[in-house]
C-alpha cells in the first residue's frame, strides 16, 4: 500500500505539518523538522505541529513524502517551492544539494548553528547518538581565511565533532568533501 503524502503548509517562510499525527510520524521518520514549542522531544513524541525547515521541506516534496499548500489551500509545485526558497538563502542550491547528497548517503541532517556550521550530521540522529560530524557548505571558487579554518577547527575539536566543508563541483555537479584533522608534528 502506496504512503499517503503528507500536507504541509507554508507560512511565511516555513513549512509547519499541521496534523500532529502526521508530524510524529513524519519526525520518527528521519529526524525532520522540530516541534513546535518543544527544544528537545524526549522519548515520548509530542503532539505538537512540526516546523520544517525550507530545506527539509524541499527534500521531502522532492521525495514525496509532503505536498506543499500555500495558506489558501492551493498546492505549491516543488519547482515554485524552489524559486521560493531561494529568496530567503542566497545559496540554498549550493545547501540543498548537500543536505540532499547527505541524506542520500543515510545521514541525519540538522541545523549546526549552535555549532557554528550549517549542519550537524549524525549517524543515527539526535538522542541516539552525538553529531560526529559539522559541514559547512561553501562554494567551491570562494576562499578561505585561514583564521576561518582555525576557528571552526578549534569549534569543532572542543565539541569533539570533525569539522568537514562540503562544496559542489561546477563541472560535474558532485559534492566533494574536505575533512580536516588536526596535526600534531
Amino acid at each position: 500500500m502506496e504512503e499517503l503524502r503528507v500536507k504541509a503548509q507554508l507560512v511565511d517562510g516555513r513549512v509547519v505539518v499541521w496534523d500532529v499525527k502526521q508530524a510524529a510520524k513524519l519526525y520518527k521518520e528521519g529526524f525532520y523538522g522540530k516541534f513546535v514549542g518543544v527544544s528537545k522531544p524526549k522519548d515520548q513524541m509530542p503532539e505538537r505541529p512540526l516546523e520544517l525547515s525550507l530545506l527539509e521541506a524541499y527534500y521531502l516534496a522532492e521525495k514525496g513524502r509532503i505536498t506543499i499548500v500555500d495558506q489558501a489551500g492551493n498546492e505549491v509545485s516543488p519547482k515554485d517551492f524552489y524559486e521560493y526558497a531561494k529568496k530567503f538563502y542566497e545559496d540554498f542550491e549550493y545547501r540543498y544539494k548537500v543536505y540532499k547528497d547527505l541524506r542520500e548517503r543515510g545521514y541525519v541532517v540538522r541545523p549546526g548553528m549552535k555549532f557554528g556550521s550549517m549542519y550537524a550530521v549524525y549517524k543515527y540522529g539526535p538522542g541516539i547518538d552525538h553529531a560526529p560530524f559539522l559541514v559547512h557548505v561553501m562554494p567551491m571558487e570562494r576562499s578561505m581565511d585561514p583564521v576561518e579554518i582555525i576557528r571552526a577547527g578549534r569549534l569543532s575539536h572542543s565539541v569533539k565533532k570533525r569539522f568537514i566543508i562540503a562544496s559542489v563541483n561546477p563541472k560535474t555537479g558532485s559534492v566533494d568533501y574536505c575533512i580536516f584533522s588536526w596535526f600534531k608534528p
